[in-house]
């Protein structure tokens, strides 16, 4: 893939997930060249901030000529600060793809040889040691940042071939040389919000995989009760006017296409004369079957939303300062601050909150057999009251919502001033791509659980030949993964390997 300008996030996906090598086109590297050139001039004998002066609170004392390049290294080495688990190579590696394509604006002025060995290590899987705690999202992901700046000067650690290793030595073995410090690669590096975009971006990436499986699964659902297809019907759907319902209803309806189980409410309830007082079969479903396209509607419409925020910040210059050569002029502002980002990973972190409180929902009533009516308690296929079917993992599911729930409080409004009061409002915009991970990963345990209850229920019904072709390759696949089971199984490998199969299609 060349890079030359704007990245789609299509694209960004492709590198991290698929492992597309990216190759630098010339007009960027002349782009990166002409601003590192401009500030090189037009610094003398001006003051610009992080490169004559301190940083932060710090910005107001002069540092001396002799001093300036020194100063870049303390920045990077002082603030390689982070605690707590690493991030995952995928998740650093997306970080470093993010903080190229930002620098490749041309509007940060770093030298062309960072950008040149971000593109070798990203091409080489070679990714840093980067840790979760640190950032508070403000001057961006300053302590993250400075974890990948200290990879870049041949120091710190990084992940090789699924082990961490000292840089010095990976670099040694590959052939790479370490960035000198020109001018203010420190700061340009470490201002910016690459980590939390990087993140958001695969989060965005597992929450659309997230999505799918819920809407296929509710089709599923909704074909073991024989539901009526009018809840998901266009007539019904197109009466609100909100495009992530409608795209969710459309989405049944072309997996519903060929089942032999969803019925139309003409053939059963309008057509034909009843004479029952109390109606045998449901007028219509619990919420958690028959509003599907309203539930899931706006996690889709946020979701969709979030990819256009992330792309436009990996697409933005988003350091300070900013250098804008065209102008010959260098604006001092705060593009690194987190907001954007940060609003964003709440906010998808709530949906898929929600996603897995229907999820959670939609389990309780196949397990529950006075609600459903159809299905032996826990979908026990097995001797009631010996065996115990689904009930063990319940309390999984239930345990998972819950943390989901309380995760979900937000990191966009719990700003603490730090940095002597010169960071007086912070994102926390690292911290919510983090926490939005973590709700995403807890999802697919749900959703995993909800599978395997689903199967073992068109198992007990023998529906399988009936179902759409949708729900049959469903079960197909969730089938060679875990056997049909009326003994009691120990679950926890199961519901680990089925979780693994919904992450990785």
């Amino acid at each position: 893939m060349r890079l030359v300008n704007n990245l789609k996030i299509e694209d960004f996906q492709k590198v991290i997930f698929d492992n597309e090598k990216i190759e630098l086109d010339e007009s960027l590297i002349q782009r990166v060249d002409e601003s590192f050139q401009f500030l090189k001039e037009f610094s003398d004998k001006k003051v610009i901030y992080g490169v004559n002066t301190g940083f932060g609170p710090m910005a107001q004392y002069r540092i001396a000529e002799q001093d300036k390049y020194q100063l870049q290294y303390n920045l990077i080495r002082s603030h390689a600060s982070g605690v707590g688990t690493p991030l995952k190579p995928r998740a650093a590696k997306a970080s470093m793809l993010a903080r190229l394509n930002t620098l490749s604006q041309g509007k940060s002025a770093v030298h062309p040889s960072v950008i040149l060995l971000l593109k070798e290590l990203i091409n080489q899987d070679v990714t840093p040691l980067i840790f979760e705690h640190g950032g508070v999202g403000a001057s961006g992901d300053l302590v993250q940042l400075a974890h990948l700046a200290l990879v870049l000067i041949g120091e710190g650690e990084v992940f090789y071939k699924g082990e961490r290793r000292p840089t010095a030595e990976v670099y040694k073995e590959l052939g790479l040389t370490p960035i000198n410090i020109e001018l203010r690669e420190g700061i340009g590096l470490m201002n910016g919000t690459s980590v939390m975009s990087g993140i958001g971006i695969i989060n965005s990436y597992n929450t659309k995989k997230l999505i799918d499986f819920s809407i296929r699964m509710s089709c599923a659902i909704n074909e073991i009760v024989q539901a009526y297809d009018d809840h998901f019907s266009e007539s019904l759907n197109s009466t609100k006017r909100h495009s992530g319902q409608q795209k969710v209803a459309g989405k049944m309806r072309e997996y519903l296409r060929d089942s032999q189980l969803i019925r139309k409410r003409e053939d059963h309830l309008y057509n034909k004369e009843t004479q029952e007082e109390i109606f045998k079969d449901k007028v219509q479903e619990y919420y958690s079957l028959r509003c599907v396209p309203q539930i899931l509607g706006p996690v889709l419409d946020t979701l969709e939303f979030s990819e256009k925020v992330l792309e436009d910040e990996i697409n933005s210059a988003n350091d300070n300062p900013i250098i804008i050569p065209e102008e010959k002029h260098v604006y001092h502002g705060g593009n690194f601050h987190g907001d954007y980002v940060s609003l964003e990973m709440d906010k998808l972190k709530l949906v898929v909150t929600r996603l897995t409180m229907l999820a959670e929902r939609q389990l309780n009533y196949l397990l529950n057999s006075k609600i459903n009516e159809i299905l032996p308690p826990f979908v026990n296929l097995g001797r009631l009251g010996f065996n115990f079917g689904m009930q063990g993992v319940q309390f999984t599911a239930v345990s998972t919502t819950a943390e989901n729930q309380a995760l979900s409080t937000s990191m966009y409004i719990h700003s603490i001033p730090n940095n002597n009061d010169n960071q007086d409002i912070v994102s926390m915009g690292t911290n919510a791509a983090v926490m939005c991970e973590k709700v995403i990963n807890n999802a697919y345990e749900v959703l995993a659980i909800e599978v395997i209850t689903i199967v073992q229920a068109i198992e007990y019904l023998e529906f399988k030949d009936r179902v759409s072709s949708s729900t049959r390759k469903l079960y197909d696949e969730v089938r060679e993964i875990v056997p049909a089971f009326k003994e009691d199984l120990v679950m926890y490998p199961f519901v680990e390997k089925i979780k693994n199969y919904l992450i990785n299609n």
